[in-house]
């Protein structure tokens, strides 16, 4: 009678399992096509185990509908012109409809509770089988990691998954009871992430796995959201009810993330920011100093890189994100060649300014308005793709130019289409490019958008995710941009210590710590470095160079911060670093501001000028603070209709 359901055993059914290599530095894979939980009573079995954890992350992170849950709805996204319903119902502006079914934070809840099951059955059956603690870490850290994720999402959320409060279960249940917020918290993510402290090493065993540092990350992150969780300030509704919501706690919280902040930017072990925005983000430099935690990937194999090098279907594990946030350039565009012929000046290439597009998710024009000082911050260079280059020449293409703007011939390299990052009164919207409808502005040769009229259609790329292959001669093929990316996945970096010490110094009146918390991020984003075979302009200039370029406008970024640092502002600058990348709705709900962030946006339905863009107004209900448990949860529990519907968040 009993079926499995989203409390599944450990280890069933999963593709891959991932064991210990004596001879290599990297985490080593091996197929396996299921676990019987009696293989956790033996070594390889708990390594295995262990080791898979990270594999599941791939699940996840680069999975792009767990992506449009935490940006989609906010201020940065909202649907772009190809979106289905999973961006749609999640934008409440009355083209779709938030629940259970549709909501696609279910990703997170149905590989959470299976990673969570493993990690305690790793950290039961290690002692037996002589398994060191400092590995033992590992399984506490992940435990505590998906918790922490699933309480933000959802609120409280069940800890005996059948076996018994943070116990494996060995059979499938369909019965089950929510704990509060604050025992989720108090009972795993504390003590868990304390022990992962504790006992990790400083250095990583192998290359990407899990360090002090990371746990620190995590903890201080924990220890920030909890009393922001306690002091409430708008008064928001937590569910299950507790009574232990106390108020008077928050600061001692606060204090606690900021010297666990502090003590980790004393104590790095091998992390450090990198010197340059761009530098942390370029494909050549992945798996750098600022990664603390990532999904990691590879070119050299389908199976180990999660997803099809040659096609992918779009779906975990592949990362395939990026494509969500890329709109159809090698479609939309259209340009005159040189012979006379029209066709797409920029095709569809497997490099990190282009890759496949879906346009699924538009970024919403107030909110790139926020990247301010462009010309001195290099964050919106470091971030997107705002002007798209001529590569007709690596699909066979013999002319040697394409019609741009003012009469310029635009050669392969140089930029077709600029979206500038400002507002020029200037443009003039009268020139026929397919269907982007761009303008023209006197002084350049590219076409160009200004930033108030790009739309659901046509906007900005996020050069910063985007795949890119280095198994291919990039000089004159355009190689598999159809394939999931082969690039890790970036969960975790170490310039959010800064951030988290200095919201929480803002919330202690610890002006000026907060201060030189962020003027440590903003001295960093002045500092340029660009490569120009990336397709790239630096500063807004309008020619082409190839020349490698560093400029250093750090202190006159550190000059414009404002003397009195507050939550919106560290908002702002949380935005202008980490856009795109899953942040922005656990930070607007974590500060109690989405509604007043989100609820207003404005953009053009499609390839709109100026009069055609409109204003969109969200419905904020007081219950979208929380997310719905999935309908294929409730429907899976054996339970009657009144226990199903104390089991669901109220409102869904």
């Amino acid at each position: 009678m009993k079926k499995n359901n989203i409390f599944r055993i450990c280890g069933i059914a999963l593709v891959s399992a991932l064991t210990f290599s004596s001879c290599s530095d990297v985490l080593d894979e091996q197929p396996r096509s299921s676990y019987d939980p009696t293989y956790f009573t033996t070594e390889d079995g708990v390594k295995g185990g262990l080791t898979s954890l990270y594999a599941h992350l791939r699940n996840l992170y680069g999975q792009a509908y767990y992506l449009t849950a935490l940006e989609a709805g906010t201020d940065e996204y909202t649907y772009g012109h190809s979106a289905d319903g999973n961006q749609k119902d999640i934008d409440m502006t009355g083209v779709g409809d938030l629940n259970s079914t549709s909501v696609r934070s279910d990703a997170a809840w149905g590989q959470a509770f299976t990673d969570i099951n493993t990690a305690s059955a790793v950290i039961e059956n290690a002692s037996a089988v002589g398994i060191a603690d400092n590995l033992v870490a590992e399984a506490y850290f992940f435990r505590a990691f998906h918790y922490f994720n699933l309480v933000q999402l959802f609120g409280g959320v069940p800890l005996d998954l059948g076996g018994g409060e943070l116990h494996s279960n060995d059979a499938p249940k369909r019965f089950s009871v929510r704990n509060t917020v604050d025992e989720v918290y108090n009972k795993c993510i504390f003590p868990d992430f304390e022990k992962a402290v504790n006992e990790l090493p400083d250095e990583p065993r192998v290359i990407g796995a899990l360090t002090k540092t990371a746990a620190r990350l995590y903890l201080a992150k924990a220890y920030l959201t909890y009393a922001w969780w306690l002091e409430n300030p708008k008064n928001i509704a937590t569910y299950p009810a507790t009574s232990n919501r106390d108020k008077s706690q928050a600061n001692a919280y606060y204090q606690k993330a900021f010297d666990m902040a502090k003590t980790a930017i004393a104590n790095p072990g091998p992390f450090k920011l990198q010197d340059t925005f761009f530098d942390v983000s370029y494909w050549a430099n992945d798996r750098n100093s600022e990664w603390v935690l990532y999904a990691d990937h590879t070119v050299n194999s389908d199976l180990y890189n999660g997803g099809g090098l040659g096609w992918g279907g779009g779906g975990a594990p592949e990362n395939f994100a990026a494509w969500f946030t890329q709109w159809n350039y090698c479609g939309d565009m259209k340009g005159v060649f040189a012979d006379g012929s029209i066709g797409n000046p920029v095709l569809r290439e497997a490099a990190q300014p282009l890759g496949r597009p879906w346009t699924r998710m538009a970024p919403i024009p107030d909110a790139l308005k926020k990247f301010t000082d462009v010309d001195k911050d290099s964050r919106w260079d470091g971030t997107f793709t705002s002007q798209y280059r001529c590569n007709f020449q690596k699909g066979g293409n013999p002319n040697s130019y394409v019609n741009g703007a003012n009469g310029a011939q635009i050669k392969p390299g140089e930029t077709f289409l600029h979206f500038l990052s400002y507002d020029d009164p200037n443009v003039v919207y009268n020139a026929d490019n397919g269907k982007i409808n761009a303008g023209v502005l006197a002084g350049h040769d590219a076409f160009v958008i200004n930033i108030s009229d790009i739309s659901r259609q046509t906007y900005p790329g996020v050069w910063k995710n985007i795949g890119h292959r280095t198994d291919r001669d990039v000089n004159k093929e355009l190689g598999n941009p159809n394939g999931c990316s082969p690039r890790p996945y970036p969960i975790a970096k170490f310039s959010e210590f800064y951030f988290i010490a200095a919201e929480a110094a803002v919330k202690l009146g610890k002006n000026a710590d907060a201060y030189n918390m962020i003027n440590v991020i903003r001295a960093r984003a002045g500092k340029w470095k660009a490569v120009f075979n990336e397709y790239r302009y630096l500063n807004g200039a309008t020619a082409y160079d190839k020349a490698e370029v560093v400029n250093d406008y750090s202190a006159e970024l550190v000059a414009a911060t404002p003397a009195t640092i507050t939550i919106d502002y560290i908002l702002d600058e949380r935005l202008r670093e980490y856009w795109g990348e899953g942040y922005r709705w656990f930070d607007l709900v974590r500060t109690q501001t989405w509604d007043e962030k989100a609820k207003v946006y404005h953009i053009a339905d499609a390839c709109g000028r100026g009069a055609d863009v409109k204003e969109h107004v969200r419905d904020f209900k007081s219950h979208y603070w929380l997310r719905p448990i999935p309908q294929g949860q409730l429907d899976a529990l054996q339970m009657t209709e009144e226990e199903k519907a104390a089991f669901q968040n109220p409102g869904y």
